[in-house]
């Protein structure tokens, strides 16, 4: 576990920087998370998904599978792959500060 400042806030992540406190998350440290993974400017669509994710995760307590998010969320898994290349499901938790789903790897 480390602690980073991103967004002027100093926030515990764990060594793949998912964040340790899901409370700790705004959008400013969604920006600047996204920007570390390769996308540096989040969409409309970005923020379907990110806040679809997250919302999934603070209701049930898990995120959904790449598969649900892509028939829950609107947003088809071919485009969710456009849109966070190196793995939809993984991105848009990190981005969305929620804990790394399971089966992600």
């Amino acid at each position: 576990m480390t602690t980073t400042t991103l967004a002027y806030k100093d926030l515990e992540r764990d060594a793949e920087g998912f964040l340790k406190r899901p409370e700790d998350w705004n959008e400013a440290v969604a920006e600047e998370i996204a920007r570390e993974v390769g996308i540096e400017t989040l969409t409309e669509r970005h923020w379907q998904v990110v806040k679809f994710i997250r919302e999934r995760f603070l209701t049930t307590g898990s995120a959904p599978s790449i598969r649900t998010l892509g028939k829950e969320s609107s947003v088809p898994v071919k485009e969710l792959y456009q849109l966070f290349p190196k793995g939809p499901a993984k991105l848009a938790a990190r981005i969305g500060g929620i804990p790394k789903p399971k089966g992600c790897i």
